[in-house]
């Protein structure tokens, strides 16, 4: 069964449950990654003498340049989603503090959350907060774990000093190179419902959607007057919008029926 992301490392822990092994630490490593001398071993020197640390994440460098990509993570909410969407300078610079990505620090820092290609997870998270959430296919299931955990008192560190290559998106397709030519899977609008419906009411959900739509709408208009060319994914405000949670108030679960060739090998 390809359950997908979270399934897939649940699965790693379980097996060594179900054996009786013990282990200090969980390193949770993408397929798609090059992980560099030394990566896993300053992870552990990070975390090992700092014990309120949960979960520790890797500096990840891009693809072709071999330098670290700049940017760190802040929790998604209502004007992230606006700012990220609207795509227009003035409106970024206004909503900067606000904004999903924040600029990284050459030193280590503490951040909302991590990316799932690299970090490594103390024991302890895991009795405190369960595994991952499986009823997240692929994408936002490490922004929601992290938020668990930090609700439970645990904090995420970025450790640059940790270094992984990441070839992003080549399970997936959607993100990396020529990203913005393919349409968005069905799997990650209903894994972004299932995060801010997870962590936020019905209202907020809404109101996020309803940003992003008049923000992505904006922006369409904008190219159009502009004559720029418009690098949104084909049809993503449509499927936004059908997949939004103004016509959807469900929580989506993991029904586990992508197919491999839709989720790559993730599992």
């Amino acid at each position: 069964v390809n359950g997908g992301f979270a399934y897939g490392n649940n699965l790693a822990v379980r097996d060594a449950r179900a054996r009786d092994e013990t282990y200090d630490y969980y390193w949770l490593l993408n397929p798609d990654t090059l992980a560099r001398t030394g990566a896993l071993k300053q992870l552990l020197a990070f975390i090992g003498e700092r014990p309120q640390v949960g979960i520790v994440g890797s500096g990840v460098e891009e693809d072709d340049s071999g330098e670290l990509w700049p940017f760190v993570f802040r929790f998604p909410n209502v004007l992230s989603e606006f700012e990220t969407s609207m795509s227009f300078g003035p409106v970024s610079r206004l909503l900067s503090k606000y904004a999903v990505l924040k600029p990284a620090d050459e030193q280590s820092m503490q951040v909302d959350w991590l990316s799932g290609c690299s970090f490594l997870v103390r024991q302890g998270v895991f009795h405190s907060i369960g595994l991952m959430d499986e009823d997240y296919f692929l994408y936002f299931e490490e922004t929601d774990f992290c938020r668990r955990a930090e609700q439970a008192g645990w904090q995420c560190w970025y450790v640059p000093a940790s270094r992984v290559r990441h070839m992003a998106g080549r399970s997936t397709g959607v993100s990396g190179d020529g990203a913005m030519q393919r349409r968005v899977p069905a799997y990650w609008f209903e894994s972004r419902r299932r995060y801010f419906r997870k962590h936020h009411s019905f209202w907020y959900t809404a109101l996020a959607d309803i940003g992003v739509i008049a923000a992505t709408s904006f922006s369409h208009a904008r190219c159009f007057v502009q004559g720029k060319r418009d690098v949104t994914p084909p049809h993503y405000l449509k499927d936004f919008i059908r997949h939004s949670a103004l016509f959807n108030r469900d929580i989506p679960s993991n029904q586990r029926l992508a197919s491999k060739a839709d989720a790559g090998s993730m599992a």
